[in-house]
């Protein structure tokens, strides 16, 4: 099997090697850039790849959904720092086999990477049950959302003002504020910036 890891940090490439150091049958390659990437997908047409989410020139996600639209049967492991469910989420809504945190067992990676060339997905339990989690919420709280109050949540997630919402709909500003007063109850959010943010973690906007 050849391998591709491609990620920026020299410990994490030498931690890679000595992960797979014993597996005979992988041939590991390495990439410190997405432009260097898209060269050795070309040249070494690897079998798995593993894609750091953080490189100096783009994405890790959005590199992913490019090799994914050109090759949709292309095997990626997306690799992160971060263990949030949401993250894994458009990981895998960006074609990718496995999101695998950094800051889990070290032999997640191995566990990914040969389950992804057998042509399996990969994800730990624990990140499955925070992704059905957040799935779950966002159904639910779509569900309980007006329709007003759904616009009203995306014009905010777009910049506009409360004074420049009612405007645009025509009611009043104190519509607006009650408005957001529920919303922020809705998504058990303190202040109308988290209860953005939290909306736009939900893919609710």
């Amino acid at each position: 099997m050849k391998l591709l890891v491609v990620e920026d940090h020299p410990i994490v490439i030498s931690g890679c090697r000595a992960l797979f150091s014993e597996d005979d049958g992988v041939e590991m390659v390495e990439a410190r850039t997405a432009a260097a990437a898209r060269a050795a997908v070309q040249s070494e047409n690897p079998d798995v790849t593993v894609i750091d989410i953080n490189l100096p020139d783009a994405s890790g996600l959005e590199l992913t959904r490019e090799f994914t639209a050109a090759d949709p049967n292309m095997r990626i492991v997306v690799f992160s720092m971060s263990d949030t469910p949401m993250l894994a989420i458009q990981a895998i809504e960006c074609g990718a086999k496995s999101y695998v945190s950094k800051n889990g067992d070290p032999f997640d990676l191995r566990d990914a990477v040969l389950a992804v060339a057998r042509g399996e997905s990969w994800i730990s339990d624990e990140l499955i049950q925070e992704m059905a989690l957040l799935r779950a919420k966002a159904r639910g709280t779509t569900a309980l959302m007006s329709d007003r109050e759904h616009l009203v949540l995306r014009m905010l997630a777009r910049g506009r003002s409360m004074a420049e919402i009612a405007n645009e709909i025509s009611v009043s500003y104190k519509t607006v504020a009650a408005d957001c007063a529920m919303l922020r109850t809705k998504l058990g959010a303190r202040t109308s910036s988290e209860m953005v943010r939290i909306a736009v973690e939900l893919k609710l906007v």
